[in-house]
């Protein structure tokens, strides 16, 4: 036997027996709570951990890292120890439906500031309608914070119709 004929025999020997056992580590990591989550509450780091399951059995959408829970709203209920979608939290909600906001347009040179009503709810940075209580006008605007929102542009949703003035109703 050749010198390179035994080292590949015992490289053989070495490495084959662990070729199944990377074949039967099927098992993938991910993020689960270590306590039950009632709907609403806010998760913290605190509330997570890692767990492992079948990567087979995981979903698209599985939470795997801690920064995709972390700081969201839990949208329904969620048990200790079980896998978590990323459909199954939400950032928290700021702004509430029926919420009087205050309402900021913002171009080079001008800024405009107006009270309105909100049609939907919503969190920092998702999109909510708002209505101006006087003109009934709608707009879609952009949360910024409790209260706040930032419209989107200049054209209501409702740029057809026409406004109805104190005039128009004599």
């Amino acid at each position: 036997m050749t010198l390179r004929f035994m080292i590949a025999l015992c490289v053989a020997l070495l490495v084959l027996p662990a070729i199944p056992a990377l074949a039967a580590d099927t098992n993938a990591r991910v993020i689960v709570p270590v306590r039950d989550i009632a709907r609403g509450e806010i998760i913290t780091d605190s509330d997570l951990t890692t767990g492992t399951a079948e990567a087979s059995q995981l979903r698209a959408g599985t939470v795997t890292t801690v920064a995709e829970l972390s700081g969201m709203q839990a949208r329904r209920y969620l048990r200790a120890g079980e896998t978590v979608m990323a459909t199954d939290v939400r950032k928290p909600i700021v702004v509430t439906k029926g919420e009087t906001v205050t309402m900021t347009f913002d171009v080079p040179g001008i800024s405009l500031t107006a009270v309105g009503r909100a049609l939907s709810e919503g969190g920092v940075g998702e999109t909510v309608t708002v209505v101006n209580p006087v003109s009934y006008r709608q707009v879609m605007a952009t949360v910024t914070g409790p209260g706040t929102v930032r419209a989107d542009s200049a054209v209501p949703m409702n740029a057809t119709k026409p406004v109805r003035t104190a005039e128009m109703q004599n």
